[in-house]
């Protein structure tokens, strides 16, 4: 698995395009890395920026951008709207693919200490990277802001974590490791920044300060004067509310610390109740940066079932649905493409982005590959496709709706499996060119020929495994043809019969292609094994799609 790690630093600079593109540009001069967004705000004079990298080289990208924010970013010129205390004020860095928060954790403190030692700046570790528990939230780091820190020098409690205790024109800097932040604001149709503040509050974990009902202008305090406060509605959610001038309207500018336990569909809809309870409404959504692919399915899913449709559609539908039912394009156009981070870090496969046509005439070429094992990663695919579809004009139907939940289940697994076995199509192919550019390797040495031969035996091992990987997805894709051909709609019959025989095709194609690439291995348990459960996994194919014929032509022949 790929190595990935999200890095979100946001300085304070959202008004000059010209410093903007001088940060962001040295993050193009660390290897390994890669911009994915920059998006500035001129009210708030602040510009969140995002990219990934593997754990090796983000952190020299860090490094060169918060130097290069503390070159040209002065503090003692510096105003807006959002909460700040340094030129890059905050840098946290994020798990996205084979990395751990651990794995972050020490990422933050080795870019502390960079920071610290190297450009002089006051570092303080916050969230999960936090060295004392009173920094674990950034709010309580960033008390003062970068007007109260000259306060702090020479009180214990506020020394750095890294860095020294002396605070200069690029302020201070947190660093840390978060999960996966959503920045988003919710939009109300109304320039009053007070009716938002109250949305907002109702919202946010921490809640508002709860009054004395005796004397409405007096908040309850407990014994130790401290305010009470009544809790939110959701929690791992920060907000606010402001007015943005530029938007002459409202917003309620939430940060979602953990959208699994509170996701952003959730938060809008009750927006929207309290919204209805303050007499505005809420007109649709800003997100702020990138969002996770699984935040945007989830939302499109939940108000598909709110319409009382099915869920199990494609990706693009249930995407669309989520930017239409939030409004996410209502400010700004909301392109997938950049805003999903998943889409963003992917590279389209070679094949899978031709069109039909080109596929064809490559698949008919001199060319070896793509081949055999391409062509049956995509007939299971379209097995599963065909599945989803007997599912699709089977919901809702006159005489099927006590199917309804089941067909809904059956699509959204359908669509799953699709989406996994296309990728294969490239997979299959890579893996042959990875064994001849091993066997291509130059052989003149001894050493040269034995780093040849372990290259060759490990490519080897790749070509079998990934057909392999497509034959252990049939049996879930054959099993729902079989849903499709018993409970379908008996006008789809031939569909769900294609569905299953595309099936069993795969099967045995892929089973074909495992068993080619094991005669070039030796006769170990890696070997043995992919052997015994291919020969398991066929037959269970074979099995359920002989039953699938059974049950097709004993409508179609009668």
């Amino acid at each position: 698995m790929t190595r990935i790690v999200e890095c979100v630093p946001n300085i304070s600079e959202g008004r000059n395009r010209d410093i903007i593109d001088a940060v962001t540009g040295e993050i193009d001069k660390a290897p390994g890395v890669t911009l994915l967004d920059v998006d500035p705000g001129e009210d708030t004079n602040r510009t969140v920026i995002t990219f990934v990298g593997d754990p090796e080289n983000i952190v020299e990208a860090a490094l060169r951008l918060i130097a290069k924010a503390a070159e040209l970013i002065d503090m003692d010129k510096h105003s807006g709207a959002h909460a700040r205390m340094g030129a890059t004020d905050v840098c946290p860095f994020v798990p996205v693919s084979g990395v751990t928060m651990d794995d972050c954790v020490e990422l933050a403190k080795k870019l502390g200490k960079r920071v610290g030692d190297e450009l002089g700046i006051p570092v303080y570790l916050y969230e999960y990277a936090a060295a004392r528990p009173e920094r674990r939230n950034l709010a309580d780091c960033r008390t003062g802001e970068y007007e109260g820190l000259k306060a702090r020098e020479g009180i214990p409690e506020w020394e750095p974590d890294f860095g020294p205790f002396k605070f200069g024109r690029s302020g201070a800097t947190a660093i840390g490791a978060r999960d996966f932040l959503i920045a988003w604001n919710v939009n109300l149709n109304t320039r009053d920044a007070k009716i938002a503040s109250r949305i907002a509050n109702r919202l946010r974990e921490k809640g508002y300060a709860k009054m004395d009902p005796d004397n409405p202008r007096k908040f309850l305090r407990d014994k130790d004067g401290n305010v009470l406060f009544q809790p939110g509605k959701f929690k791992d959610v920060k907000a606010v509310g402001w007015y943005i001038d530029s938007y002459k309207q409202a917003q309620i500018s939430c940060n979602l610390v953990n959208y699994h336990v509170s996701p952003p569909h959730l938060v809008f809809d009750e927006a929207c109740r309290l919204a209805d309870q303050f007499g505005v409404r809420v007109t649709g959504s800003e997100l702020v940066g990138v969002i996770p692919l699984e935040a945007m399915l989830q939302a499109g899913r939940y108000f598909l079932r709110k319409q009382g449709v099915m869920t199990g559609v494609n990706e693009s539908d249930i995407i669309r649905c989520a930017i239409q039912s939030m409004g996410l394009d209502q400010i700004s156009p909301f392109d997938p493409q950049k805003n999903i981070i998943e889409y963003m870090i992917r590279e389209p496969g070679h094949l899978t982005s031709m069109k039909i046509s080109e596929f064809m005439d490559e698949l008919a070429s001199d060319s070896p590959a793509p081949g055999g094992g391409s062509v049956a990663a995509l007939c299971g695919a379209l097995s599963a496709a065909l599945a989803s579809m007997v599912a699709s004009l089977t919901f809702g139907k006159k005489g099927y709706t006590k199917f309804n939940a089941e067909m809904d289940e059956m699509a959204v697994k359908a669509q799953g499996l699709k989406a996994r076995l296309v990728e294969y199509i490239d997979r299959d192919t890579e893996a042959f060119n990875q064994v001849m550019d091993a066997i291509r390797l130059p052989k003149k040495t001894p050493e040269q020929a034995q780093a040849r031969e372990r290259a060759i035996d490990e490519a080897n091992r790749g070509a079998a495994q990934v057909p392999f990987d497509v034959l252990s997805l049939i049996p879930d894709v054959v099993k729902l043809a079989k849903i499709a051909a018993e409970k379908g709609n008996r006008n789809l019959t031939p569909d769900a019969g294609v569905a299953g025989l595309t099936s069993a095709l795969a099967a045995r194609g892929a089973a074909y292609n495992v068993r080619v690439n094991l005669q070039s291995l030796p006769d170990d348990d890696f070997a043995r094994k992919l052997k015994e459960d291919t020969d398991r996994i066929l037959r269970e194919v074979d099995d359920i799609a002989a039953e699938i014929r059974r049950i097709i032509e004993g409508r179609l022949w009668d």
